[in-house]
């Protein structure tokens, strides 16, 4: 049964090293479901593949600015410039722009 939006919750799992937790509490599924997600037993659909594709633009955009490990650190940690919400909250409560903006002044910052 495996689809393309099963699947891109298996690609985030492995670039970003996401758990099936990560991927349940950003797009409001149960983790349950996400890990039903992971085996391509279901397929997720409606709003929560929304929140799943902006979860995978933002995963993938954060493994080319830091470590893969702890992209799912950075995204559990209370961010000032996201008035102190946890990235993963801000994407399952529809900011995926907030977070994308966060990300954007990653990616201009230079590594020294």
């Amino acid at each position: 049964m495996t689809t393309a939006f099963a699947s891109e919750a298996a690609h985030i799992r492995e670039i970003g090293h996401l758990s099936a937790a990560d991927i349940a509490r950003a797009t409001g599924a149960d983790e349950t479901t996400a890990r039903a997600w992971l085996r391509d037993e279901r397929s997720p659909s409606g709003e929560r593949a929304e929140r799943l594709f902006e979860l995978s633009s933002l995963v993938e955009r954060l493994v080319m600015v830091m470590r893969p490990e702890y992209v799912p650190v950075w995204l559990r940690k209370p961010n000032v410039l996201l008035d102190d919400d946890k990235p993963l909250d801000a994407i399952a409560s529809g900011d995926y722009r907030k977070v994308s903006r966060v990300i954007a002044a990653l990616e201009t910052t230079p590594i020294s």
